[in-house]
């Protein structure tokens, strides 16, 4: 890859990725894997090793850039951030005006996902039926148990990327997902909207050490304990239905740091009871037209990775 066309290309695909990895159910490393650089990423991140460090002690720069696959992986992560810091706040904006057919469409998108992962066990098993209910039951008390308002300590934004960052190496689970699991997701967006340094720096810190640490771990789990592994995933993702369903009555609330009522503890409602218990509008059709959007934008995805996965 040496044209600028070449590398144009790539940061495209770099603001693909990061669209995905916006949006709670779409995986960056899905779309790295559709687009054809996915071994490539991995390689690139793997490379950032002792090797490396020894280049830069030596501060033999062009070696250290060669061994890394430097200029793959600032233009593709250029193409991330410009993605990420944009939809930032577009979504931030719709989840503020629009929140039920925003989270229905995430709902669709998770559902689809989850099904779409448990096709790739190899071999079922009663181990991998064990891993599917763990996850989901990890998941759903996670979320049932975590209020809307976790930690915004410094230690908590740093562990919420170093996880997060892990699911850029893995087709089918999104960092957007991750961080809903942490009860960060809007937070996060917010803080990027608002370009609130701290708090980006130590989630940014987190994804750097994640993605140097942890992604090789996940990666090796994958690929060492292939269907164990999927069927935990899935479950995480089925799990976590119960943090993006749309209709749900404020238990608690809290003051957030702009003054404004936000729910610390909410619950589940069905639509016919959401009007009645918040006086609100349930958008009960165009809740099911966004899910089924959701729905179909994974379908096409997935569709488009079988026609360009090689043939063997």
């Amino acid at each position: 890859m040496k044209g600028l066309k070449d590398y144009l290309l790539l940061y495209l695909k770099g603001v693909a990725m990061g669209s995905a990895d916006v949006v709670p159910g779409v995986s960056g490393g899905t779309i790295a894997f559709i687009t054809g650089i996915y071994e490539t990423l991995l390689q690139s991140i793997r490379s950032v090793d002792l090797k490396a460090l020894g280049y830069l002690k030596k501060f033999n720069l062009k070696a250290f850039w060669n061994h890394i696959n430097g200029s793959f992986l600032v233009t593709l992560l250029a193409g991330i951030a410009t993605s990420v810091l944009t939809l930032a706040k577009v979504i931030t904006h719709l989840l503020a005006t629009y929140p039920i057919p925003v989270w229905s469409f995430f709902f669709g998108l998770i559902v689809i996902s989850a099904l779409i992962i448990l096709r790739e066990i190899k071999k079922w098993s009663f181990g991998v039926l064990a891993a599917i209910i763990l996850g989901t039951a990890i998941a759903y008390l996670i979320t049932a148990a975590t209020p809307a308002e976790t930690p915004e300590s410094a230690w908590f934004l740093f562990i919420a990327g170093a996880v997060a960052i892990c699911a850029m190496i893995l087709p089918g689970i999104s960092g957007a997902f991750i961080l809903l699991i942490f009860g960060k997701y809007e937070f996060i967006l917010s803080a990027i909207k608002e370009l609130r340094i701290l708090d980006i720096l130590m989630f940014g810190l987190g994804c750097i050490v994640g993605l140097l640490s942890f992604a090789r771990l996940v990666s090796w789990l994958f690929n060492k304990y292939h269907n164990i592994t999927v069927g935990i995933l899935s479950g995480f993702m089925i799990g976590s239905l119960n943090k993006v369903w749309p209709w749900k009555e404020a238990i608690e609330t809290y003051i957030d740091r702009h003054g404004e009522i936000k729910p610390l503890v909410e619950a589940n409602v069905l639509p016919n009871e959401f009007f009645e218990k918040t006086g609100a509008e349930p958008f009960f059709l165009e809740a099911i037209l966004f899910a089924a959007a959701g729905f179909l934008l994974v379908l096409a995805i997935d569709r488009v990775a079988a026609l360009l996965k090689p043939q063997k």
